[in-house]
């Protein structure tokens, strides 16, 4: 291969060419000759080699000088010929067979050494620098698109907030004008409320001495009515003696001549109706039930005073069992006078029976139209009595299966019933602030208590006793008499709706929570409260006492089961429901306690 120069007479830059030599030649070659400059001139009387050596290191000094003062020297551009211009414009284009065809004569025409290489000349700088201004035209054009697309948004954008601040400014306007309205009119309101303050004070003073009347008029009343009832008993004692017994009469005869003498009808207890209990009718029912003796004492005494002594063996409870007992919440339990079994009122309109601990069940009913509230066993055992949001009191027979008495009278659903220990009776109390006592052989309302203020959540028979305790959300607990429906006692205290009170075994003691967590104990004689326990903030919904009377369970909203041991007044709490726990009982010895919730299961600890 030879290295040949394009055209040495003409200042440039060098390139290599290829040229192909055939084998024949090769005798042929003309070697160039190396000129004596190049070259390493030894004398040829210097032999000596250091002398060599350092002639030598003094050539390659000289060729890194020249080769850095060269490479100082900035590199001028070289500009593109016409032909690689042309090949690239064709490429550009995508003109590909018209660049196969000039390429191909192009190398022809060199190879036959037509082509003039000399007069090819490059591509002037004005089209290069037409081709960057041409680039840099189409990047400024883009640009200016974005700038102009970011500009009409800006430009909404400005329109939109210009439309919104407009419309702040008159509703700023709008508010500061009602506010000025509101402020005069609260002056106003002020002016006129004064001018009312001295009608206000007579009217205060007038209540206070009708207050006081009334008190004075109920003293008489309640005195009157003593005198009534001594009259009556002297009048029975006159009628069963011996010379009055040979007179038959009857009870109509009777009422007449009472009628034409000018004195009130009697009933079959010689007790005259009292209009201000609400009785059904002015006249006794033939088929009225008698109020038991109050002087009766509870036959359980001597069993409650022995459980009372022996006390409970473990203040700790555990987890044994649990009955998914209604796919509902379930707002009552209720246990068996004699057996352990329970009944459970529930939200999807049924109560069922329960054998616990082996979580069986016995017995279901349906009637109610709408949710249960509460339930609560005969005495006997073979009945019970619920209630709900249909404002009606069903009394339900085991040995039947199903409801043979429907009481109505209610105005607003029905919170809770119970029991008085003879079986005839039965209490209710409603969301229209009353509570009436049933006769279930007359099948009639006897009494309506009216005194509280508000709703009434609960009501109680003290066992054997003709005392019913109620407590509403008015905060206040009331004692009331069952045979006059006359208010005996008010407990106040609670500061917050009360949701549920109930007796303890012996019946001297009453425990009440509300709902704001806070349970009370109260002194009935003393009529005072005794004790009183935080377990808030979640409300309680129901506490009962254990059988010895030593601690308290307390169904609580926030899911768990609220332990209060009275002597040191500490709270545990007993989880395992997944809702609000809504009722707990004990069983008859105080070692099993059960809990029903919001959740619709039966837990039982033991």
């Amino acid at each position: 291969m030879e290295t040949k120069t394009a055209d040495e007479s003409v200042d440039g830059p060098y390139y290599l060419e290829k040229v192909y030599i055939p084998l024949d030649s090769e005798d042929d070659y003309q070697y160039e000759e190396i000129l004596a400059d190049d070259m390493i001139s030894i004398t040829e009387g210097d032999e000596d080699l250091e002398a060599a050596v350092k002639a030598v290191r003094d050539k390659d000094d000289d060729l890194i000088t020249q080769r850095v003062s060269s490479a100082k020297q900035p590199v001028s551009h070289i500009p593109e010929a016409v032909d690689d211009f042309f090949r690239n414009w064709l490429v550009e284009m995508g003109m590909t067979r018209t660049l196969d065809c000039f390429q191909t004569e192009w190398y022809e025409m060199q190879q036959r050494g037509l082509l003039k290489i000399g007069q090819v000349d490059f591509v002037p700088d004005a089209y290069s620098h037409n081709q960057l201004l041409d680039n840099e035209l189409r990047n400024v054009q883009k640009e200016r698109n974005s700038y102009k697309q970011a500009a009409l948004k800006a430009a909404e954008t400005l329109v939109k907030l210009n439309k919104e601040r407009d419309f702040h400014r008159l509703q700023h306007k709008r508010v500061v004008q009602e506010k000025n309205r509101l402020i005069e009119d609260i002056k106003r309101l002020k002016k006129h409320y004064a001018s009312y303050e001295p009608a206000l004070r007579q009217l205060t003073d007038k209540y206070q001495v009708s207050l006081k009347q009334k008190m004075l008029v109920s003293l008489e009343r309640d005195r009157v009515l003593g005198h009534v009832h001594n009259l009556e008993a002297t009048l029975r004692n006159a009628h069963s003696s011996p010379a009055l017994r040979s007179v038959p009469k009857q009870g109509n005869d009777k009422n007449q001549q009472n009628a034409e003498k000018g004195t009130k009808p009697q009933n079959n207890t010689g007790s005259p109706c009292n209009s201000a209990t609400d009785l059904s009718s002015n006249t006794k029912h033939p088929k009225d039930s008698e109020f038991p003796a109050s002087s009766r004492v509870n036959p359980y005494l001597p069993q409650i005073k022995a459980v009372i002594a022996q006390g409970n063996k473990s203040p700790c409870c555990s987890l044994t069992t649990c009955v998914k007992a209604h796919s509902m919440p379930i707002s009552c339990l209720a246990l068996h006078p004699r057996k352990m079994i329970v009944a459970t009122s529930s939200d999807d309109h049924r109560w069922r029976l329960w054998g616990l601990p082996a979580g069986e069940m016995i017995m279901t009913g349906e009637g109610h139209s709408d949710w249960l509230s509460s339930c609560c066993f005969h005495p006997n055992g073979g009945g019970l009595a619920t209630t709900g949001g249909d404002t009606t009191v069903k009394i339900w027979d085991f040995a039947q299966g199903r409801c043979v008495l429907t009481l109505e009278g209610h105005t607003h659903a029905t919170w809770g019933c119970s029991f008085h220990s003879c079986g005839d009776f039965v209490a209710s109390c409603s969301m229209d602030n009353t509570t009436k006592v049933w006769d279930l052989n007359s099948e009639r309302c006897r009494y309506t208590l009216r005194g509280h203020v508000d709703s009434v959540n609960n009501v109680v028979f003290l066992p054997f006793s003709n005392t019913l305790l109620t407590c509403s959300a008015d905060k206040t607990l009331s004692l009331w008499d069952a045979r006059t429906g006359l208010c005996a006692q008010t407990f106040y205290g609670h500061q917050h709706s009360c949701n549920h009170a109930v007796f303890n075994s012996l019946g001297d003691t009453i425990a009440s929570c509300d709902s704001y967590g806070v349970v009370k104990l109260w002194d009935v004689r003393k009529v005072s409260a005794m004790l009183s326990v935080d377990t808030g903030p979640h409300p309680s919904n129901q506490v009962t006492f254990s059988p010895c009377g030593r601690r308290l369970a307390v169904a609580s909203n926030d899911s768990t089961v609220k332990l209060v041991d009275l002597a040191s007044s500490q709270v545990t709490s007993l989880t395992g429901h997944e809702d609000a726990v809504q009722s707990v009982i004990f069983d008859h010895k105080g070692n099993i306690l059960m809990s029903a919730g919001s959740d619709g299961t039966i837990l039982v600890w033991s």
